[in-house]
């Protein structure tokens, strides 16, 4: 199992960064009690969890024996990672006045000010655990490709669907990019692989010969190559990819198939076949 602890400053952007790690396919808890910690991941591992992103602030009282938490999960084969991130005062003074929430510890008796230090103090501990950053300065956008960079969250983090389609139904509204297949040969005319589709191997053969088919993928998948990890910068989670032809059965279906085969490695892909869905129970 790899397990990512995020703690810090409330306020400081503890939340930004578990929404990274969901989006990146961790199992996310937020505001564990550090009490909980190894029953918790005890419990994730036997529902076959092997990421999980943990978020513990300073309202957990169990906070000293965190250290030693993490060195017997590490002895039982836990990767464990400690995300710290913290702010200036005169920082979470505004960000706080600008959200106008409350802060954790506001309820002790506390000014704001007072709250943060406190804070700050409490979690020292974790902080020298814990590879850090100050996020005073940061955007949330910035925030949230720093911690993917720091964390290793990649590709992974990325859900890329192929979908073929019939222009007769009209564009699919879920569609992010639309790719039109109609100039290429049409195995529909070719009267022996009219009742075929383009997942069978005799109309797969028919447009792996054919040149522009070729050129087509090769022209699409550098496409792809080249804008879908700048995608993955503006932290986008999912991306739909459709593939158009006249009647959604051969040319758009080969051709998303192909598509998948090639990006699967490095992406977490899907594919979908819209007139298929309909008329095809094979």
């Amino acid at each position: 199992m790899e397990l990512v602890l995020v703690s810090g400053l409330s306020g400081s952007g503890k939340s930004i960064a578990l929404h990274v790690l969901e989006d990146g396919g961790y199992y996310c808890v937020d505001n564990l009690p550090a009490t909980l910690l190894l029953e918790t991941i005890d419990f994730l591992a036997e529902a076959g969890h092997d990421r999980v992103g943990v978020s513990i602030d300073a309202r957990s009282a169990a906070l000293p024996a965190l250290p030693q938490h993490l060195e017997e999960l590490r002895g039982r084969g836990v990767e464990c990672k400690v995300l710290y991130l913290e702010s200036t005062t005169s920082t979470l003074l505004r960000r706080f006045s600008e959200t106008r929430r409350r802060h954790p510890l506001a309820s002790e008796g506390l000014t704001l000010a007072e709250a943060i230090e406190r804070e700050r103090a409490m979690l020292a501990g974790v902080a020298q655990l814990a590879q850090r950053i100050d996020t005073s300065e940061l955007q949330p956008r910035v925030l949230q490709n720093w911690v993917r960079d720091m964390l290793g969250v990649g590709a992974e983090s990325l859900t890329l669907l192929f979908e073929s389609f019939t222009y007769r139904d009209g564009l699919p509204m879920d569609a992010d990019w639309v790719l039109d297949a109609r100039m290429l040969p049409n195995p529909h005319y070719v009267p022996e692989l009219r009742p075929l589709t383009g997942r069978d191997e005799p109309v797969a053969q028919y447009l792996a010969r054919d040149e522009n088919v070729q050129r087509w993928l090769s022209d699409v998948r550098g496409l792809l190559s080249r804008w879908l990890p700048a995608i993955v910068r503006e932290n986008r989670s999912h991306v739909t990819v459709a593939i158009g032809c006249t009647g959604g059965r051969h040319r758009s279906v080969y051709l998303a198939e192909q598509l998948a085969e090639s990006f699967r490695p490095h992406w977490r892909v899907l594919v979908r076949h819209r007139h298929l869905a309909k008329a095809d129970t094979r």
